[in-house]
């Protein structure tokens, strides 16, 4: 039996990074995956979305180019060009964590991973093939995958996840989205800008529900300016697929049913946790509602098992995988690292206008009890953002009354998700207002932005 210091069960986000900065750190380490390196994120999740995005970006760039200058007499978008170029970018970076894993000294298992008592990770191949593997460490990485409800089972042709509708065959001509987190708004917006006729239901009473209320709005009307419906305080009772279209029977917010017709249903309600068949019942790991129990250092209640990613507690993020994964391994080779702070996590949501927030909604820091100052900067104050031809968004920073420091950041334009790390510095090092200013904001620039509202927060705008 082949014996590792260190074995990683998923390649995703969380779990290339940990096998990557443990090999670093001396161990000799292993990743078995069962799919395309780098996971659900990097190969139908967060990098072919962006490239859809920026394809539907230059489509509607193309679309208005008088406003520049550009005469563009007939413009029209190739869905399956768009499609492939997706699929290119996404086999690029997979191949860019082959590379890493090669550079790095990592051996790749190929299979379905699960774990057995004594530390063992026994690997089925595509070919029934079992082999099993001895480890001083393991991390389980297995991510997560879309939600399927009762009410909407996906068949993947009429009723669909995310992940076909990454490669759907043609572009439909009407879509229903439910769900209006980060991925179905992503993808409404994606559909709706080629020319898909998009109706968005969400079921709570505003779209991206985890946002600040303020900005959700903004969002909302953009949305509806594009074309799109959207229904808020809806619930999706039941999906007729048996006829050519879909017949969509919702409740709307005054508790009136209604059927709405389409192509396909894209349901984006979520994600599930890939737990089952690892191995976790047999080796007596924890689970409370879907997740696996673990500490501040990602160590399970099984010793040498760690758990990390969209299986444990914290918001389902690449960019909060990574980090565990870092901390997780540093931890079990002797450090000392610094447990996340949760409540000081980045989110973005790639729509037009892009959306990025970091800690506190002004709704819950009411709830929280501070008195608040709050601080907006319109783009439509902003030269950067003129020249561009896209003054629709802002910035709302929210500080504590009594100490100025930073609550939350809520941001809604274009690149504001490339703006949204100055705040998260900010609140990781609890920044004053003042100290915020002390530091020259360079000119032209969206991220002048961030400098007008702390400004505004404390009464001393300029530009306003």
């Amino acid at each position: 039996m082949t014996n590792f210091d260190l074995i990683v069960i998923g390649s995703g986000p969380g779990g290339y990074v940990a096998a990557i900065k443990a090999s670093q750190m001396g161990f000799k380490t292993a990743v078995v995956e069962r799919a395309e390196l780098g996971g659900i994120c990097l190969n139908w999740g967060c990098i072919p979305t962006k490239a859809l995005m920026k394809s539907a970006q230059v489509y509607r760039y193309m679309k208005h180019g008088a406003e520049y200058g550009m005469v563009c007499d007939e413009v029209k978008p190739d869905f399956g060009a768009i499609v492939a170029r997706s699929r290119n970018v996404a086999e690029t970076m997979s191949k860019g964590i082959q590379f890493l894993f090669k550079k790095n000294n990592i051996e790749v298992i190929a299979g379905h991973g699960s774990i057995k008592p004594g530390k063992i990770v026994e690997v089925t191949d595509n070919d029934g093939k079992v082999t099993q593997y001895s480890a001083s460490h393991i991390i389980l990485a297995t991510g997560a995958r879309s939600r399927v409800l009762p009410n909407l089972p996906q068949d993947g042709k009429k009723i669909i996840g995310y992940r076909q509708a990454l490669t759907l065959p043609a572009l439909p001509e009407s879509m229903v989205v439910v769900g209006s987190g980060a991925i179905g708004s992503e993808l409404a917006f994606f559909y709706n800008s080629l020319g898909t006729k998009v109706t968005l239901i969400e079921l709570l009473p505003q779209i991206l529900p985890v946002e600040d209320e303020e900005i959700a709005k903004h969002v909302d009307r953009a949305f509806r300016k594009q074309g799109m419906k959207v229904m808020t305080e809806a619930v999706v009772e039941a999906v007729d697929t048996s006829k050519e279209k879909c017949v969509v029977k919702v409740k709307d917010k005054r508790g009136n049913l209604l059927e709405i017709e389409a192509d396909v249903v894209l349901s984006a309600v979520g994600v599930q946790t890939n737990i089952e068949n690892i191995g976790l019942e047999e080796c007596g790991v924890q689970v409370e509602r879907g997740k696996v129990v673990v500490d501040d250092y990602y160590r399970t209640n099984v010793e040498g098992v760690y758990a990390i990613g969209d299986i444990v507690h914290g918001p389902a993020l690449a960019h909060v995988a990574s980090k565990e994964a870092v901390i997780c391994v540093e931890k079990l080779a002797g450090a000392n690292p610094h447990p996340i702070d949760y409540n000081n996590i980045p989110g973005c949501t790639y729509t037009t206008p892009e959306v990025a927030s970091v800690g506190m909604t002004e709704k819950k820091a009411l709830e929280a009890g501070y008195e608040l100052k709050i601080g907006r900067f319109p783009f439509t104050a902003s030269g950067k953002a003129t020249a561009a031809g896209n003054r629709d968004g802002m910035v709302k920073m929210i500080f504590d009354a009594g100490t100025n420091r930073l609550l939350g950041c809520h941001m809604v334009g274009d690149n504001v998700t490339e703006m949204i790390a100055e705040c998260v510095v900010a609140r990781q090092n609890n920044l004053s207002a003042e100290q915020i200013l002390s530091a020259v904001h360079p000119h032209p620039t969206m991220s002048e932005g961030v400098m007008e509202a702390v400004e505004a927060a404390i009464d001393k705008p300029i530009h306003l």
